[in-house]
């Protein structure tokens, strides 16, 4: 979709110009895993029109193979982003009711021929809270991975201003069946399926690790997941946060080394996780490993404009192994 923000940190109100740019969970997912090294195919559907071109264009410019994107409907989906700073939050305004994803339909994608050679499927929350149909799209495409045995990531990735609570509850829940991994940040396993962290407090940075072992657990025994991995940001601002993570394969409990960022754009930071931690897990790398290198990665694309991670494998590596005072390399 279509990134709009005022320049300069202005607000919405002050705009007399905004900086375009591209993005949407799945999309800044396939970058990441692209700019890792690894054949990335994006799915979605696009308008026939100029601005489906330029969005197209943009995905081909950063390595993402778009054989399997869709041309159809009136209109590319928008969001408006006003960037926060210091104890003002960040605000987005959504503009994506009849966007040509959200008016795709069952029978739009030959879901056999795009896993043929498939090794992993990744969605997030937010394509099936667009619309039913594109929630019936995700249900088909998470079954036909499946009967492929295709390994599936979801990140939850819960909006509260694209749908409520019972409605994801509802068809979320439908999906996790078809689920190995899910993701999330600290409150979306809350807001989806009513699972909370114990003696965490999301709006204050208080969060509990023993929590959130707890939430990880109680999703296991849902669903029946292979691995939950939850991102925990403690915002002591707009501008400057914690950032760490957990795991949890039903077996075994990992924490990843904290960091404190200071942020340019936090906006994709939990898809630059995602990426970093399904790039790590098909390289065959132990969960471990995998967590401080998603963790890093994720770290690193705080400090990049837009929503894409632009951090390289080198650079991800660097910080994960204590290079972290920012020094010019010259």
């Amino acid at each position: 979709m279509l990134r709009l923000s005022p320049p300069n940190y202005k607000r919405f109100i002050q705009a007399d110009s905004f900086d375009v740019t591209y993005g949407g969970g799945e999309a800044n997912v396939s970058i990441s895993l692209a700019n890792f090294g690894l054949d990335a195919y994006y799915v979605t559907r696009l308008p026939n029109n100029p601005l489906g071109d330029a969005a197209l264009n943009h995905l081909r410019r950063f390595g993402i193979k778009t054989d399997f994107i869709a041309r159809g409907g009136d209109r590319l989906g928008i969001y408006f982003l006003e960037i926060g700073a210091s104890q003002r939050p960040s605000r987005v305004i959504y503009d994506r009711a009849h966007s040509a994803i959200a008016e795709a339909k069952v029978g739009d994608f030959d879901w056999d021929e795009i896993f043929k050679d498939a090794e992993w499927f990744h969605f997030t929350g937010i394509t099936p809270a667009l619309s039913d149909t594109a929630a019936e799209l995700a249900l088909e495409a998470a079954k036909k991975a499946k009967q492929n045995k295709v390994k599936v990531s979801c990140d939850l990735n819960y909006r509260g201003k694209l749908w409520s609570s019972e409605k994801a509850n509802k068809v979320m829940t439908s999906l996790m069946e078809y689920v190995d991994i899910a993701l999330g940040n600290e409150e979306d396993a809350e807001k989806i399926f009513g699972i909370k962290a114990p003696q965490s407090d999301v709006a204050t940075g208080k969060l509990s690790e023993k929590g959130y072992r707890f939430v990880a657990e109680e999703q296991i025994r849902r669903f029946n997941f292979e691995l939950v991995a939850i991102t925990l940001r403690e915002s002591y601002s707009a501008s400057d946060n914690g950032w760490s993570a957990m795991a949890y394969d039903g077996s075994d409990f990992y924490t990843s080394t904290k960091y404190r960022i200071h942020i340019v754009d936090r906006v994709g930071g939990g898809d630059a996780f995602a990426g970093g931690l399904i790039c790590s897990l098909i390289n065959g790398e132990g969960l471990k490993e995998a967590l401080e290198f998603a963790v890093a990665a994720a770290c690193l694309k705080h400090t990049v404009p837009s929503d894409f991670n632009m951090v390289s494998v080198d650079e991800a590596r660097a910080l994960q192994e204590g290079s972290v005072s920012g020094r010019v390399q010259r």
